[in-house]
């Protein structure tokens, strides 16, 4: 079996490691390790996916996989990459969450018969006595270190409060508890976290003598260096009531050439011979790739039954030639909606036609279809079945597609 150091490597993922010997040690023993998700969503969205495919990368190499759930950091929020302090939550909201991460985790780690554990540390911060920690941990943190790290740069012009301050000292004991529980002795990351995972490394052998690595990832960046996952209406999530599985599918499908190759590297298991076949050429042969990588991606977060139907989908709507990612939308209310549900008259709404009587004549002349059906029906009334993939899709002749969202 390939070190999976080498597979990181070669699919693109790894951006810094805190010290030599990590490619060692992961060739000659099985190396437990973990990455932290804070639970502050009620789903995983697109920028957790590299992580999540580092994890499977791991676990497939024969190393076992923590997925540190963060009751206790959620607490008090991250404020690496922001530039605002995070929404406090509730117990309760960060214990939904969790359980809502698990299901999502499953798709890509094997839990079964303790080859990968989920923990949560809430565990362990809750009931930490303040004053004993600052005694035992924070003796070992430089306040002129730590205004150094880039995760707390951005946070400075606004105004880092002392609550975000502690986050860099919590989740460096995440790697120490974790450490002495489990003999965890790798962290990883996205390379906004090399701050965070060098102090919990240092705490290590500062606390207990002993060597401990941290790895870092490429966060998900398209060409022009912009971060990937973000679309008009908001994050690209892995929960299917938030992103549909189609439209997941579009947005992979619709990737600019240029990122088509770190997508399959980073997103899927396509072995990298494969991939450079692929990509190898910048010309209309490009879609074809962009239609394997919408498939595997989509496959691998909702299964292959929903990445069929969605490429299905796909396939009936712009199969004439539409172009999928530059289709107007249109977003009608619920009173909207009942006022309009005639086609005609959705149309007329939207658009695409200038009257009643224009959009009698397009369907009498089989000029409009909705979804993959022609419309024979002149008053033909929007039923909610028409929505099922979330939207309707209104067809008028060859070329023009317009989609429909009922919103509140």
């Amino acid at each position: 079996m390939r070190n999976a150091y080498d597979v990181l490597e070669e699919r693109g993922f790894i951006r810094q490691i805190t010290h030599e010997g990590l490619k060692e040690k992961l060739a000659k023993e099985s190396v437990t390790f973990y990455i932290g998700f804070d639970p502050t969503a009620d789903s995983l969205h697109v920028g957790h996916y590299v992580q999540l495919m580092a994890m499977a990368h791991m676990q497939r190499a024969g190393h076992k996989p923590i997925a540190l759930i963060g009751g206790g950091t959620a607490m008090v929020g991250d404020p690496s990459g922001r530039t605002d302090m995070r929404s406090m939550l509730t117990r309760e909201e960060i214990q939904h969450n969790s359980e809502r991460f698990k299901v999502q985790m499953g798709r890509f780690l094997d839990f079964s018969d303790d080859k990968a554990i989920m923990v949560n540390n809430a565990d362990w911060l809750l009931e930490l006595n303040y004053v004993n920690f600052l005694r035992e941990i924070g003796v070992h943190f430089s306040v002129n270190r730590m205004l150094t790290a880039e995760c707390f740069k951005s946070r400075m012009e606004k105004g880092l409060s002392f609550l975000e301050f502690n986050y860099m000292l919590m989740q460096s004991y995440d790697f120490l508890e974790l450490n002495r529980r489990y003999g965890c002795a790798l962290q990883l990351g996205g390379d906004d976290q090399w701050s965070n995972i060098l102090m919990g490394a240092d705490l290590i052998r500062r606390k207990d003598q002993k060597e401990a690595f941290g790895m870092t990832f490429s966060l998900l960046l398209t060409s022009e260096g912009k971060k990937m996952g973000k679309t008009v209406g908001g994050a690209v999530w892995l929960d299917a009531e938030k992103t549909s599985p189609y439209d997941f599918y579009q947005y992979w499908r619709n990737v600019d050439d240029a990122d088509v190759k770190t997508c399959f590297a980073l997103l899927t298991f396509v072995p990298m011979d494969e991939v450079n076949e692929l990509t190898a050429h910048m010309d209309e042969r490009m879609n074809a790739a962009k239609v394997r990588l919408a498939f595997e991606i989509t496959q691998l977060v909702h299964g292959e039954e929903e990445a069929d139907k969605a490429k299905a989908a796909a396939e009936a709507l712009f199969g004439a030639g539409a172009d999928a990612g530059s289709i107007p939308t249109t977003t009608v209310t619920r009173l909207e909606f009942e006022a309009n549900k005639t086609l005609i008259d959705m149309m007329i709404l939207c658009g695409l036609t200038a009257s009643r009587g224009e959009g009698r004549r397009l369907i009498q002349g089989n000029g409009v279809s909705l979804n993959d059906g022609k419309v024979t029906e002149e008053f033909y009334e929007l039923k909610s079945e028409d929505f099922t993939q979330g939207f309707a899709m209104i067809k008028k002749g060859k070329k023009v597609f317009h989609k429909v969202i009922i919103g509140e």
